[in-house]
């Protein structure tokens, strides 16, 4: 082979070097860009939704765990119930009594079957909107709080913005029939239902399975609409509301609780029932398979700086169940939990506690009347000292004299009495 052919071949497999590396590189970049990152476990993606909103947070901390479109206005349909309930619980007297108007026995929809004049507990109506999803008693609720539906509205939308702090929610009505005004978030929804879920009587209703109701004209056992508490009993779910109208497709509210994970997740906008709870089991399984809610105990000190600080709640924190945290004290007061990437997981509040006050005893100045007092009284004290030594010393000498002089008499005498 000549040169010229040595060397072609040398170049050909130079370019064929460069070629296999530059593919090799662009392997790894599209290899790279598809993996799915997701805030749990790397290597499970959540799952794929049919609902046209979605969210899945976990409850005493607030933590998004998966969303999808959950900022997007729909209609909640009975969802809305939850909200009515806990404004009712919170500003009414359970144990008050409610005079069914007729508009509240004429409400469409859904029933408890009130009679027009029938007499019944706030409690009790509470129990028949959240169980059995009585329209009915939803409108006995809000014209018995607010005397109408219309100032109800303005009511409970002052309360949703101003005590539960969601933004994007306007109610119409207390019970969810469709009203092209009347709208919601999924995100709003869970905080809804968060803030709800921390009051123990709703708790006890929204997680009640079947309920003995004896009304004027409908003697029964109501039972929840919600089949995961009921028909196909989910691991962990203690809580559930059901919603639909043509509007809205089928909205599903859920609470599940398992160990160290608190969940609730809100599905709406789905167009077949089986799609709703199709995606709140997928929601509630991807949180259960990845996620744990860790605490740091009421009490723990941190230090900063020769500043001390302590907690003073326990405190929670929604993280990877594959995230190795650790903790960094900020001058701001608050304690970051950061994770093995470096990733802020969030900061929580801590008290500063105050500083032990050192007493030191310094000097007191003297003031030159009082130095010149002092110096005077030493001089005195030494005066007088030398005075009284010299005292002393004058005394002995008068001693001893006067002792040699007896002395010398009493030996004289001797000497006389001899002779």
């Amino acid at each position: 082979m000549d040169k010229y052919s040595k060397s072609n071949t040398l170049i050909e497999i130079g370019d064929n070097v460069r070629k296999a590396i530059l593919f090799f590189i662009i392997l790894v970049i599209i290899n790279t860009i598809s993996t799915n990152h997701t805030f749990g476990h790397p290597d499970i993606s959540p799952p794929t939704l049919n609902s046209g909103a979605a969210i899945v947070i976990e409850s005493r901390t607030g933590k998004v765990l998966y969303e999808q479109d959950s900022n997007t206005h729909m209609y909640p349909a009975s969802l809305t119930k939850i909200a009515t309930a806990i404004y009712a619980i919170e500003k009414g007297n359970i144990e008050e009594i409610v005079t069914v108007s007729r508009k509240a026995s004429n409400t469409g929809g859904s029933s408890v079957y009130l009679e027009e004049g029938e007499q019944v507990s706030i409690k009790k109506l509470i129990q028949g909107l959240l169980i059995n999803s009585g329209n009915d008693a939803g409108v006995a609720i809000a014209e018995h709080l607010s005397g109408s539906m219309d100032q109800f509205s303005f009511d409970i939308n002052e309360y949703l913005k101003n005590v539960v702090g969601v933004q994007n929610t306007h109610f119409e009505n207390s019970h969810g029939l469709f009203d092209p005004d009347h709208v919601t978030t999924a995100t709003d929804m869970s905080k809804i239902t968060q803030y709800a879920m921390n009051n123990q009587l709703f708790r006890e209703i929204f997680g009640t399975k079947e309920l003995e109701w004896d009304g004027q004209s409908w003697d029964t056992t109501l039972f929840t609409h919600h089949k995961l508490l009921r028909e196909k009993p989910y691991e962990g779910i203690n809580g559930g509301k059901t919603g639909f109208v043509n509007e809205s497709g089928f909205t599903l509210a859920t609470t599940a609780e398992r160990e160290n994970l608190s969940l609730i997740v809100i599905t709406l906008n789905s167009n077949l029932k089986s799609e709703a709870y199709n995606d709140t089991i997928n929601l509630l399984d991807y949180a259960f398979d990845n996620f744990q809610t860790s605490s740091i105990p009421e009490g723990t000190t941190f230090m900063l700086d020769e500043q001390e600080y302590k907690t003073s709640t326990k405190l929670y924190y929604t993280h990877s169940q594959d995230d190795q945290i650790k903790q960094e004290i900020k001058d701001n007061g608050t304690v970051e939990m950061i994770n093995q990437d470096d990733i802020v997981i969030t900061a929580l509040p801590l008290e500063k506690i105050k500083k032990k006050s050192n007493i030191i005893n310094t000097p007191k100045e003297i003031t030159r009347e009082e130095k010149k007092n002092v110096e005077t009284n030493k001089l005195f004290e030494n005066h007088f000292t030398t005075i009284a030594i010299f005292g002393l010393l004058i005394i002995g000498i008068i001693f001893i004299i006067q002792t040699r002089k007896t002395f010398f008499i009493v030996k004289k005498g001797k000497i006389d009495d001899t002779n």
